[in-house]
């Protein structure tokens, strides 16, 4: 079995050498559960992960997990990076590192943490709890120092090896010198046909080796060759390093960067110059649109600006991701650094102004997303929104740190509440939301707005009582200062906070009022259609079945009109339920489905669960136990891993009481088989398998009482492997393979391995 690899960058080189620190890097991993890989900037380290890692993502069963560290600055982020990569979406309310530790519990992950050099201690803290409460979570980290970790095992990542000036080199000197084959490699890209001769051999020796054989800048060194020879390279790179030298008392390594960088720069027009040094504000990814409002003018103009970014592109200095339709940029870590220290030599302020830049585009391109997001774009917002997500960060805490700039931050973050709420990044929203209304207390519209997004935040988390009184006190400022928007957009966390507490009389109420007052100028159309969505939830619950419908109905040829999916969904959903209690099941399962069409859309994966739920509901009145059963597992794998608390909807409970007892008496004693099947889907395959698009991994091997994880297990029994070869195999300690052979056994009720390898045999044989 293969497990999930998230996070990974789009390789556009080849890889080469290292060999020796691959096959080193998977054994440390399966023998230690902490390692990490140490070295100088630009020696390879996350170049060395990332080729290491494809293999031992078939080791670990649920998956490996690429954690991008550079772009946080905040230690305090460290986990919620770390919760994002894993694509968490907890609405307990308990804290990051608790919702990591029970997350990560029993799985079987590897957590690659990449650039932790300036979070050492926050990474070290984390691991360390990740490590002590779970059992099966290995540790990967890149780090220019090691961390301050126990149980840690530091594997020195060392410069490339270079022939000595002194000996002769071997008749094919790039087989046993990496240095000279990746000099080849990156030099043949720029320059077709080029290769490692008798004539040209011994130059390109001595640059490597005056390079240190660090593999950035024998990257950067090998771009030239589009305009110099390798004589010529290898003149001009003494000279700037005997000027380097002769001033700095720098490591002997650490000079060579810099001098490699320096000359890189040196070489750059003054425009690609300009546009190096103010991009490298950006912490992480950035598009084109990004960069000209940060980096143009005074300088290059929006023209040149292009030509410069095609040129740091074409001198290895930035790095193209994203696709063919929206290309999008990053700079190397090491790069990025330089750049920074060129920004400040421009004057004190050029920084702060290039910062003061990227908030400001932060805020319109926030601001413009919101204004788009009830229309046909919202899954393209959402993926463009999750791209620009260190940016953002990086604008949300310099606003936070910086005087004069929390009420932009506190304005930022409140037009990002539709998309911590669509997509479940509940914490995230919670943690800037709280620390920016803290630090912003003058009554203004942004704290309005501030509040009652912290207050939807708290609902989704269950938390009436923290969130009534916010919301009651955004409605009191906005109130006070006229801003009838921000009032109407109260009504939703109004009602919710009555609903969640029980009191659905109430809550009627204030949804009733809030859908008897015409949208006001500035409203957002979203919280327009909520008005409609809770309503109709309110009604349903107290079984005004057509009352609710009939609400339903009336919104939703304006969410058709505009391409809307998201509140279309709800109405979708609460239009499925009411048609279930009233029997008609046909329009129910074609609705529900409509529905987890769009849930999957714009990624609203609590959405998706109740509606896997209210399809088993359907599946049981149809007498479709075994797709009741698979579904209700599906959706009780999306409460576990977000810990939600099952009975917070009222209207959803009796809806699973009834898939499940339903489901129990069609399928008896096999109802616990489909439910554990259902509980291994993804929920990407759960919807697939709903929609009948495809069939499950799980029910290609639904005749097997087995887990995947335990198949796999009783394949290498079938081969022979021994308790403990077959934890060396999988990278689980003994005891979790003893515990799997155990079950299997049990599941099977068989007494030894060999009647486990008949039965393996046996299922190879018939399988198509």
């Amino acid at each position: 079995m293969t497990g999930e690899y998230t996070g990974q960058p789009v390789r556009t080189t080849s890889f080469v050498g290292r060999r020796q620190e691959t096959a080193e890097v998977r054994r440390l991993v399966a023998a230690h559960r902490l390692v990490t890989l140490t070295g100088t900037a630009g020696v390879g380290k996350t170049r060395l992960v990332l080729h290491a890692v494809p293999r031992l993502a078939r080791t670990f069963a649920d998956g490996v997990h690429l954690v991008h560290l550079a772009g946080v600055r905040d230690a305090s982020l460290a986990p919620l990076a770390l919760i994002e990569a894993l694509n968490i979406r907890d609405v307990s309310g308990r804290s990051p590192e608790r919702v990591l530790v029970d997350h990560l519990q029993d799985r079987e992950s590897l957590l690659l943490l990449d650039n932790c050099e300036h979070l050492t201690d926050a990474c070290a803290r984390l691991v360390g709890t990740l490590l002590a409460e779970t059992t099966e979570v290995r540790v990967l980290a890149t780090s220019r120092h090691p961390l301050d970790a126990r149980a840690q095992h530091v594997l020195e990542v060392q410069p490339l090896p270079t022939p000595s000036a002194d000996e002769p080199l071997p008749p094919k000197p790039a087989l046993e010198y990496p240095a000279l084959a990746l000099f080849a490699d990156r030099a043949a890209a720029v320059l077709p046909g080029f290769s490692l001769t008798a004539a040209n051999q011994d130059a390109v020796a001595a640059l490597c080796r005056r390079l240190d054989g660090l593999p950035l800048a024998i990257e950067l060194a090998a771009v030239r060759m589009r305009a110099l020879g390798v004589q010529q390279l290898l003149e001009r790179l003494d000279r700037r390093h005997r000027l380097l030298t002769a001033g700095e008392d720098a490591l002997p390594r650490h000079r060579t960067l810099r001098a490699a960088v320096d000359w890189s720069h040196d070489l750059c027009t003054p425009d690609e110059q300009v546009v190096w040094a103010r991009a490298s504000v950006f912490p992480g990814s950035f598009d084109l649109g990004a960069a000209e409002e940060v980096c143009a003018e005074p300088g290059p103009d929006r023209d040149e600006l292009v030509d410069a970014v095609a040129g740091l592109v074409d001198r290895s200095l930035l790095v193209r991701d994203g696709d063919a339709v929206h290309a999008r940029y990053r700079m190397l870590e090491s790069i990025r650094q330089y750049g920074l220290d060129r920004l400040r030599e421009h004057g004190a302020d050029a920084e702060e102004t290039a910062r003061h830049r990227v908030r400001d585009w932060c805020l319109d391109f926030v601001e413009d997303c919101e204004r788009r997001w009830f229309g046909p774009e919202q899954p393209q917002l959402v993926r463009r929104l999750h791209a620009e997500s260190d940016t953002i960060r990086s604008a949300l805490e310099y606003c936070l740190t910086t005087p004069g700039e929390v009420r932009a931050g506190l304005k930022l973050a409140g037009h990002l509440w539709f998309f911590w709420f669509a997509t479940g990044g509940l914490m995230e929203g919670r943690f800037w939301l709280e620390r920016l209304l803290a630090a912003a207390p003058e009554p203004t519209v942004a704290r309005a707005r501030a509040l009652w997004s912290l207050a939807l935040m708290l609902l989704s988390q269950g938390d009436a009582v923290r969130a009534a009184p916010l919301v009651e006190e955004s409605r009191d400022l906005a109130l006070r200062l006229g801003a009838e928007a921000e009032v109407a957009h109260t009504f939703f966390g109004r009602g919710g906070a009555c609903l969640i507490s029980g009191d659905c009389d109430q809550a009627r109420a204030v949804h009733e009022e809030a859908l008897s007052r015409p949208p006001r100028e500035g409203e957002s159309m979203s919280l327009v259609g909520f008005k409609y969505v809770e309503l109709a939830h309110v009604l349903a619950i107290q079984g005004e079945f057509d009352h609710a419908m009939a609400l339903c109905e009336e919104f939703r040829p304006i969410c058709l009109s505009h391409g809307e999916q998201w509140i279309h969904s709800y109405l979708l959903r609460i239009l499925a339920f009411a048609e279930w209690a009233k029997g008609d099941q046909t329009s129910a399962g074609t609705h529900a489905q409509e529905c987890l069409r769009l849930k999957r859309a714009v990624g609203d994966v609590f959405g998706i669960g109740m509606t896997l739920e209210l399809l088993a509901a359907v599946h049981a009145r149809d007498g479709d136990g075994r797709s009741a059963a698979v579904l209700l597992g599906a959706a009780k794998r999306i409460w576990r891993d977000a810990h939600v608390a099952l009975d917070r909807t009222p209207s959803h409970g009796p809806v699973r009481t009834e898939a499940e007892e339903g489901a129990r008496a069609l399928l008896g004693a096999a109802f616990d088989h489909a439910y554990h099947e259902g509980l291994a889907l993804t929920p990407d395959d759960a919807v697939r398998h709903a929609l009948g698009e495809r069939e499950s991994p799980v029910r290609q091997s639904a005749d097997s009482p087995l887990t995947r994880r335990e198949t796999e297990v009783a394949e290498l029994v079938a081969e022979g492997l021994t308790n403990q070869q077959i934890a060396d195999r999988l990278v689980v300690a003994l005891r979790t393979a003893e515990g799997h052979v155990e079950r299997i056994l049990g599941k099977l009720g068989f007494t030894s391995r060999s009647q486990v390898a008949v039965w393996a045999d046996a299922r190879r044989t018939v399988r198509p």
